[in-house]
């Protein structure tokens, strides 16, 4: 049976404590002075939190930001343009729950001929129970997980994300994941895309098992768009604990305590922007694919995350769900 690794949601805020503490190798890299003018940087689960903090970050260097999401539009755009200074920001509808919005939203991007030199794909919940979907899939897999198939898939096979980009710079896929998939069991096939009722502990437990089989994509995407080079480099972060209202749905008391710990040792969304911003226009990771970041400091994944067969298999899953439920389908390999 799948699992993550935590099953208490404490203990699992707990364990960022000593992330919080722990010294950043290659923070000093990042440089107030990198620039990405001639950039278009989409994010996903950009109108709150992280998603916010980067698309700040972004606009305020430069980049023509694109900020995907599903409420707060546009209010969330306008607020970062003040916060930024930069007029270069747009929102774009996108509920990652709805697989006609992630059409609809490359849809869009087609007709604006936006084609993403720097695509983060950051938007992610976390649930205190179960929640089906009208595909029938449950909420968490389908947003923390699935969406990130479907709209890697169609960004890549519709071109919008192009091998080479106009300024002849590599464009970059970054996947926004969780240190705590470290630990969480292999995949269960047996189980994939099928409803598993949950609460609170097995809520977190999932969360953390999902960051594992998303980080399995990210590596098999890498795999098999970067087989003799590196022309469309896929990387993975952890941007560390950061104090977001990615509880807001947790009971009233344990949003209460999670919420005192979050503001005693969580990063603001600005700061743990940071490491992701750096991953994203340094030019130490323009020439290499599948690395991972754990904020400032180069790590490995899980070993399962690497493992060629489960990453095939993966693949194969979620191309046969995907296709169950939707006609309109379209992966890299068709």
């Amino acid at each position: 049976m799948a699992h993550g690794r935590f099953d208490n949601p404490v203990i699992a805020s707990l364990a960022g404590v000593k992330d919080f503490f722990s010294k950043q190798k290659l923070e000093e890299q990042l440089k107030e002075t990198h620039r990405v003018d001639s950039k278009t940087c989409l994010i996903t689960g950009a109108n709150s939190g992280l998603g916010f903090g980067i698309a700040v970050e972004m606009a305020k260097r430069g980049a023509y930001v694109i900020m995907a999401g599903r409420s707060a539009i546009p209010e969330a755009g306008e607020k970062v343009k003040k916060m930024s200074g930069s007029e270069k920001v747009e929102m774009i509808h996108l509920d990652l729950s709805r697989i006609d919005s992630i059409h609809q939203f490359c849809n869009t991007l087609e007709e604006k001929n936006i084609h993403p030199d720097i695509t983060i794909l950051n938007a992610g919940v976390a649930l205190p129970k179960a929640r089906m979907l009208e595909s029938g899939l449950e909420e968490m897999f389908m947003v923390n997980y699935f969406s990130n198939f479907i709209l890697t898939n169609l960004l890549l096979s519709k071109n919008l994300i192009k091998p080479l980009s106009k300024n002849e710079n590599k464009p970059r896929i970054i996947y926004i994941s969780s240190n705590s998939h470290q630990g969480s069991s292999y995949i269960d096939f047996d189980q994939f895309g099928k409803l598993n009722n949950y609460g609170v502990s097995q809520g977190i437990s999932y969360y953390s098992y999902y960051k594992l089989v998303l980080n399995t994509l990210a590596i098999e995407f890498s795999r098999r768009l970067n087989k003799d080079d590196a022309v469309i480099p896929v990387h993975v972060i952890c941007p560390g604990p950061v104090h977001s209202n990615i509880i807001k749905e947790a009971p009233w008391l344990l949003r209460k305590v999670l919420g005192g710990i979050f503001s005693l040792v969580f990063r603001s969304p600005a700061v743990a922007a940071k490491p992701v911003v750096y991953m994203a226009i340094s030019e130490d990771y323009e020439n290499s694919t599948g690395d991972y970041l754990h904020m400032f400091n180069p790590k490995k994944m899980d070993p399962k995350v690497y493992m060629e067969e489960e990453g095939e298999k993966l693949w194969k899953y979620s191309i046969d769900l995907w296709k169950r439920l939707d006609q309109n389908a379209i992966t890299i390999d068709d």
